[in-house]
């Protein structure tokens, strides 16, 4: 079976069970602006999992481009990557536990005839908190699973959220496919990282809402949110080792050898995973840049040029591998920015290359380079480990790579915390300081095209308790009058009180309202539509406020470039 066959079949089962079909959205998520990229298919869905009512019913089906970062050191084993595509379907208050259950079984041993002898599950153990799941260990008993091929998990395991501190989380039940390797020890079984039994499929329970007091207090909507991997799924059902060896990485994988002068196979892995990432964030029009988004675009573009160097690759190459890219996902619309941006980037970076090799000739007049200086190389000059030793060698030098290893570590340590600290993400961040916020956001965007003209649109945002931070198409810094303008205008909404209104229309409908689409045209058929008194109509999945009068007072606090042709605005509410 083909990824277009397999897509098709997950939609059109889904449908035969009465979900809608709604669109995937942008990888730069539109209405959860607490993260950086959409990295499953919930995240578009977040307010109607608090309870707000979907334009297209309660059932719902999908397939979500996703990005994720997280597991980005394990990115090149058979089965971790950075861009991925995410089976979803999710019901919202509808059927719960039985009903997802008996849907995930008969999918995969009827419509993908998977054998059902190789499908082994994990389920929450229970704790303090919330009782052993044997409710779903009964459902798929009753399907013919047996009891040997059930464990029972922590939480650690099987369990999702919340995405903060409180929120709304629950068990979930997992599938994993018996691949026939050898298993690593007596003691392994699902959940193991050997590679005999990988995870094909996740149903998550939301049915509690953990509180400040740490309590977790049931819902009144229960809902259901599932998760199914195309690149994984794909391997097994083509009987593959890895996801690589599928059609949705095999053309990539041959043109890297095909210009590689060794075959060091993760460093192939990697470029093959993180080209995808690459095209698929610069056809949505993302700029490389320092900051958030564009920071991880960049940091995508430099490693597959370090792991290209390591294959031997002396000559841009990254063009090349973004057209066979192109040729697998024919939906790839802007092409000419998409090569512009590579053949830019691959010549900064060659530059910089240059700055790290004289900095390293520098280090090599010592004997030995101490740990934190290959770790500068690496941090500040984008020199990689494996580079750095081996030009140590040629030179006849030594390096303290277990130096290095402790510094790489420390700062994963920073980097991780930070992350957690300033992208906090998902549902939990919905609290009525970011909501405020949010619904500043909308203000400031008709604001801004009002003051300055209607080629403004919003090109990124991100929204933490503190401030608002908003990105929109501008070719040059505002002046101190405009920005008091907008400053001024935005405020004079805020005291007029104006009643917000949510409606579900059609596309048409919206577009007949001059409602502004802030990514673009991937909606469903009915979409959410917020609009503000007269002063703003926006198609959004919210939250908002009720008035304007909630928000209180909004200051600029920064304007600045963020690209060429894009400018950034900070404000706050006080």
């Amino acid at each position: 079976m083909k990824a277009t066959e397999l897509r098709k079949r997950y939609l059109n089962f889904f449908k035969s069970k009465h979900h809608a079909i709604i669109s995937g959205v942008s990888l730069i998520p539109e209405n959860d602006p607490t993260v950086l990229f959409t990295t499953a298919g919930m995240h578009p869905l977040v307010a109607y999992l608090l309870g707000q009512k979907h334009p297209a019913g309660d059932r719902l089906v999908d397939v979500q481009k996703c990005i994720r970062t997280g597991d980005i050191e394990e990115v090149g084993d058979d089965f971790h990557l950075s861009f991925f595509e995410m089976l979803g379907n999710w019901s919202l208050g509808d059927y719960f536990k039985k009903e997802a259950i008996e849907y995930s079984f008969e999918f995969l041993t009827k419509v993908l005839c998977l054998d059902k002898k190789r499908l082994y599950i994990t389920c929450f153990k229970g704790d303090k908190d919330s009782p052993k799941d044997t409710e779903s260990a009964e459902a798929w008993m009753s399907l013919g699973i047996s009891k040997e091929r059930i464990f029972f998990l922590p939480k650690k395991d099987n369990w999702w959220g919340p995405a903060g501190k409180t929120g709304p989380c629950g068990p979930d039940t997992e599938m994993f496919y018996d691949t026939g390797k050898k298993a690593c020890s007596k003691s392994c079984k699902p959940g193991c990282n050997c590679g005999k039994y990988v995870e094909i499929w996740n149903d998550v329970f939301m049915q509690y809402n953990k509180t400040e007091n740490e309590e977790y207090v049931p819902l009144e909507q229960k809902n259901v949110d599932t998760g199914m991997g195309v690149e994984r799924t794909l391997a097994i059902l083509q009987n593959k080792n890895n996801v690589y060896e599928t059609e949705l990485f095999l053309p990539i994988i041959e043109k890297i050898k095909e210009l590689s002068k060794n075959e060091d196979e993760k460093a192939i892995r990697i470029i093959a995973d993180h080209i995808k990432a690459i095209v698929f964030l610069l056809d949505e029009k993302l700029v490389p840049s320092n900051l958030d988004q564009g920071y991880v675009l960049r940091r995508f573009i430099r490693r597959s040029i370090r792991y290209g160097r390591l294959l031997g690759i002396e000559r841009s190459f990254l063009c090349d591998l973004a057209k066979t890219v192109i040729k697998i996902y024919p939906e790839i619309k802007n092409k000419d920015f998409i090569f512009e941006e590579l053949k830019k980037e691959e010549e900064k970076f060659s530059n910089a290359l240059e700055k790290a090799l004289k900095k390293f000739d520098k280090l090599a007049q010592d004997k030995l380079i101490s740990g934190k200086e290959v770790f500068i190389l690496f941090s500040s000059y984008g020199l990689p480990m494996e580079m750095t030793k081996e030009l140590a060698k040629e030179k006849g030098i030594k390096i303290d790579e277990k130096g290095y290893e402790k510094e790489y570590v420390k700062h994963q340590e920073i980097s991780r915390k930070g992350a957690e600290r300033r992208f906090r993400g998902g549902l939990a961040d919905h609290t009525e300081k970011t909501t405020k916020l949010h619904t500043a956001t909308h203000l400031l965007h008709s604001a801004l095209r009002k003051v300055l003209g209607e080629h403004v649109y919003q090109r990124g945002s991100n929204i933490t308790e503190d401030r608002l931070r908003f990105d929109f198409s501008n070719d040059r810094k505002l002046t101190d009058e405009e920005l008091k303008k907008v400053e001024d205008l935005v405020n004079k909404q805020i005291k007029k009180g104006l009643e917000i209104k949510r409606e579900e229309l059609t596309v048409e409908e919206a577009k007949k309202k001059s409602a502004i689409g802030v990514f673009g045209e991937r909606y469903g058929e009915r979409v959410s539509v917020y609009s503000i008194g007269d002063f703003d109509i926006e198609i959004c999945g919210g939250p908002h406020v009720q008035n304007t009068k909630e928000l209180g007072q909004f200051k600029i606090t920064k304007e600045e470039s963020v690209a060429s042709g894009v400018r950034r605005i900070k404000a706050i509410l006080y």
